[in-house]
């Protein structure tokens, strides 16, 4: 988890800065996630060296299955901005603190979490939302990742080689999104949902 958390920082990292510079994206009106992802993702860090995450990897499967037919039956979420369901500062606080100690506790499909949940609490399209959920994932994975290296668990020439591959792959991505419209983005979202759901039942069940 160390290591993955080590390369996973480069590719967030890359993203979230492209998204500032294409402006879909300011980091100063993030500063309450950020500041509330931090404290849970050091609380899901340090709780993952005491408690087993292996309940975890039955149930994210199946959350993962219940957003990909949400999204399917719903084909209208994050075409365009909506007005937000609750305050963003509230939003903030709840699924910082929770989204925030899931990554650092256990992590696969934080982004797909992140990006349903701002387009369906705050209303973003699927572009803003998967902008936002950089910038937020990097501070999790920043934070996981201090933490693991105090612990001595980050392989840190396997973690930089991956890392050199996020950051191709992440400038790739985040220059598409900016390029084609939230249509493309929300079909692009689906696959990678699907991806991750058979990557994840394939490594816990084979």
């Amino acid at each position: 988890m160390g290591t993955n958390k080590l390369q996973a920082s480069f590719g967030s990292l890359t993203a979230a800065l492209n998204y500032r510079s294409g402006k879909i994206v300011r980091f100063r009106e993030l500063t309450l996630g950020i500041s509330f992802t931090a404290i849970g993702a050091f609380a899901g860090t340090m709780t993952v060296h005491v408690i087993s995450a292996d309940l975890l990897k039955h149930m994210i499967p199946a959350l993962l299955v219940g957003i990909f037919v949400y999204m399917l039956c719903n084909p209208n979420v994050g075409t365009d901005h909506r007005p937000h369901r609750i305050a963003p500062s509230l939003f903030y606080l709840l699924f910082g603190c929770l989204l925030g100690f899931y990554d650092g506790f256990f992590g696969p499909g934080t982004g797909t979490f992140w990006t349903i949940a701002f387009a369906l609490w705050l209303g973003f399209d699927i572009r803003k939302a998967t902008a936002h959920t950089k910038v937020l994932n990097f501070t999790s994975n920043i934070v996981a990742l201090i933490t693991f290296i105090f612990g001595g668990h980050v392989i840190l020439m396997a973690g930089v080689t991956m890392g050199l591959g996020q950051i191709l792959g992440a400038y790739m991505g985040s220059h598409l999104v900016l390029k084609r419209g939230t249509r493309f983005v929300r079909v692009f979202f689906l696959c990678v949902v699907a991806i991750t759901i058979a990557k994840l039942l394939w490594s816990t069940y084979h």
